[in-house]
């Protein structure tokens, strides 16, 4: 950690998440899925979590699913990055491929507009040319406009489009 070069305050930082950001991170999944819940209650339940306690330690120990956070000075948990290293290799008709997919990514709703979901983003990008990625992808629901707008600021662009008819 240190201090902004500008305005001498306290700097974020990220990192792996450990055992002791369990709480915290089970919080924001419940945020996550708020989010969801509110604009697909007829796909999402709510208020839940998509993992458990144990399932997240488990996650956070293998390689291929690696989940950072954003903490504050205190290493308060501000937000998450859950990603899984994803490789294709002799499909048939895709090519090889090696993809940084982001499974999930929330900042808490007390520090959205800090900069936290940004910075997330950027050290993910970062992690992804280092693990020899050809790409960042992810998913972003048409019920969260917030998302999709993000995405899109951070240089994404549409890859294809999941269409359904409502019965």
């Amino acid at each position: 950690m240190g201090t902004t070069a500008s305005q001498g305050e306290p700097v974020n930082k990220i990192r792996r998440a450990e055992q002791r950001d369990i709480p915290k991170i089970m919080d924001l999944l419940v945020q996550v899925d708020m989010v969801h819940h509110n604009g697909r209650p007829d796909i999402f339940r709510g208020p839940v979590t998509k993992y458990t306690e144990n399932e997240l330690a488990g996650i956070f120990a293998d390689d291929t699913t690696p989940v950072f956070v954003c903490v504050d000075p205190e290493e308060t948990v501000l937000g998450h990055a859950f990603c899984q290293i994803k490789e294709l290799k002799d499909h048939k008709i895709l090519q090889d491929v090696r993809t940084l997919y982001i499974d999930d990514i929330c900042v808490d709703e007390a520090a959205r507009g800090q900069g936290v979901g940004r910075a997330l983003y950027e050290h993910v990008r970062a992690f992804a040319k280092e693990q020899n990625c050809d790409s960042v992808t992810l998913n972003v629901w048409n019920c969260n406009p917030v998302a999709m707008s993000f995405y899109e600021a951070m240089g994404m662009k549409s890859q294809r489009i999941t269409m359904e008819e409502v019965l």
